[in-house]
């Protein structure tokens, strides 16, 4: 893909994901949080979790960030830094910590899994449009963002709703709504999400985040109902699959121009010309996968669909990446894994219906290239 858009610095990439990251303890063992001994150090954050995978697999990507002026904040630029993520506009906070956090080991929803927060007052919650690096923020064909961002300050709200507000050279708006109720003080949350998935162009949400946030029952199409603006959404309905309703003015990678009813030009966010005929929806289901840890898929999953909506891949193969990267995710124990390398995604994305649905998938299995035939079960 040839860079397109503004030539002055900072340079364009591929991806920006702008949004907290934290450094994460993992138990050195199965426990409640009061009998772990000991606990590994890693990194977290739903942002970083899709710019670090982006950028393994290739893409250029930037994540824009603050972090405290501390041992933390050294660690997370440099983690995120050693995956190829170009973190130069991070920015210092010398009077605000780096968020932390400890969880047990497993999955969020097994029983008896704990997670404790420290991030009140964190650096990055001190986030806003006067403090970031704005041209660098919207120096990227996607922007990705998240829910969690906005739930963290009044001040991380406010420079969300700006980044996503229209104009002519607004980047590509990449959100996925996150809901967490434990970060939301009142009651407005899910109608501040609701507001900002309108005003994105690819939106990320699971039927349980729906129901949860909105009372959303009766399956995808209820959901897209609700949020008829986005070009691109995408419902996740677990270990069932994905459906993706997309606009006939097709979702391309911006530097292509995107063309509404009667031959108009459009540019991302600005509604400027009438919605055509709704397309029908695409659903491809989720693989057999022998799950390690369930912590990050979703934010792989994003990342996975996003890699193919930069290469303006269909839209089935853009859900068959997302599940294909979700699954890397699944079969490892941290909060990021190793995507599938472009050549062994596409020859498996490529797989006609029936072999994708016997394709079982287990831990250490991007590492098998070459082997891609072996993954799929026998009839």
């Amino acid at each position: 893909m040839t860079a397109t858009g503004p030539t002055t610095a900072p340079d364009v990439v591929d991806v920006v994901a702008l949004g907290e990251s934290m450094v994460t303890f993992l138990p050195s063992r199965p426990g409640r949080l009061a009998d772990v001994p000991s606990f590994d150090r890693a990194i977290g954050g739903a942002e970083s979790n899709v710019a670090c995978m982006l950028a393994a697999a290739g893409h250029s990507v930037r994540w824009v960030s603050r972090v405290g002026a501390d041992g933390f904040g050294d660690h997370l630029v440099q983690a995120i830094g050693a995956y190829g993520v170009d973190v130069s506009a991070v920015r210092r906070d010398p009077a605000c910590p780096t968020g932390v956090y400890f969880r047990t080991a497993g999955d969020r929803a097994g029983e008896g899994h704990e997670v404790a927060y420290y991030r009140t007052g964190s650096a990055a919650s001190a986030m806003s449009a006067e403090n970031m690096d704005l041209d660098a923020v919207r120096a990227g064909r996607v922007l990705h963002l998240s829910g969690i961002t906005a739930a963290l300050s009044d001040e991380c709200f406010a420079l969300l709703w700006q980044l996503t507000a229209p104009r002519p050279d607004r980047p590509l708006i990449s959100f996925d709504v996150n809901f967490r109720p434990g970060l939301w003080q009142d009651a407005d949350g899910p109608h501040v999400l609701l507001d900002l998935a309108r005003r994105a162009d690819i939106v990320f949400i699971g039927t349980d985040e729906a129901h949860a946030a909105w009372g959303v029952t009766g399956g995808p199409a209820k959901i897209r109902e609700l949020l008829p603006e986005p070009e691109a959404l995408v419902v996740k309905e677990g270990a069932r699959g994905a459906m993706a309703f997309v606009s006939p003015r097709a979702v391309v990678p911006p530097g292509a121009a995107r063309v509404g009813a009667g031959g108009t030009p459009t540019a991302p966010g600005c509604a400027t010309a009438p919605r055509p005929a709704a397309a029908p929806p695409t659903f491809v289901p989720a693989l057999d996968v022998d799950v390690v840890a369930a912590v990050g898929a979703g934010d792989a999953f994003a990342a996975g669909f996003l890699s193919a909506t930069l290469r303006n891949l269909p839209v089935g193969t853009r859900l068959r990446h997302g599940h294909l990267w979700a699954a890397a995710a699944l079969t490892a124990p941290g909060d990021l894994a190793t995507p599938p390398t472009r050549d062994h995604a596409d020859r498996l994305a490529a797989l006609d219906d029936a072999a994708w649905g016997r394709l079982r998938l287990g831990p250490g299995w991007t590492a098998a290239r070459d082997r891609a035939e072996e993954e799929v079960r026998t009839p």
